[in-house]
């Protein structure tokens, strides 16, 4: 069966490709709030926050989930776009809580022991591995509902924008 895929934008700019903007426009709200989080409770600037991974809400969860719901809104929820965005996010999402997440916990345990090395021990020096890689599921879960409503909001934008 030859189908084509529908489209309901009559332009091919990137500026107009509402699934793309959906995903960097939830990753960056995801990680500004990570921004000012630190910046409220521990009343400084961290610019790390800007783009480090780990912490509420995740981003990674935002952005794939705005770019399946967007996919979805866009091109229609049955087609294989679709399937191949909503894979691909929830294996993220899996990713984030599981391997990461185990990942930053064993990197606290070595920086802990590493700590704990006398200082002629030839490892006494080595740079801390970096913890907060995963995410906790209350934080993918703050991510994904992120991602939702940010594709959400565009979706009702861009209808009213044609």
């Amino acid at each position: 069966m030859n189908e084509t895929a529908p489209t309901t934008s009559s332009s091919s700019s990137i500026f107009h490709n509402y699934p793309l903007i959906s995903a960097i426009l939830a990753f960056t709200i995801a990680q500004s709030i990570k921004f000012f989080t630190v910046w409220y409770k521990e009343k400084r600037w961290d610019p790390k926050q800007l783009v480090g991974s780990g912490g509420m809400p995740s981003s990674h969860s935002a952005t794939v989930t705005a770019l399946a719901t967007a996919v979805g809104f866009h091109e229609g929820f049955g087609g294989p776009l679709f399937a191949t965005a909503l894979v691909m996010a929830i294996i993220v999402m899996y990713d984030a809580t599981g391997v990461r997440l185990q990942a930053g916990r064993q990197a606290e345990v070595l920086n802990q022991i590493v700590i704990e090395l006398p200082a002629e021990h030839p490892l006494s020096d080595s740079r801390p591995l970096r913890e907060l890689l995963g995410h906790t599921p209350p934080q993918v879960i703050a991510g994904s509902l992120l991602g939702f409503i940010t594709s959400s909001i565009g979706y009702i934008i861009t209808m009213f924008g044609s």
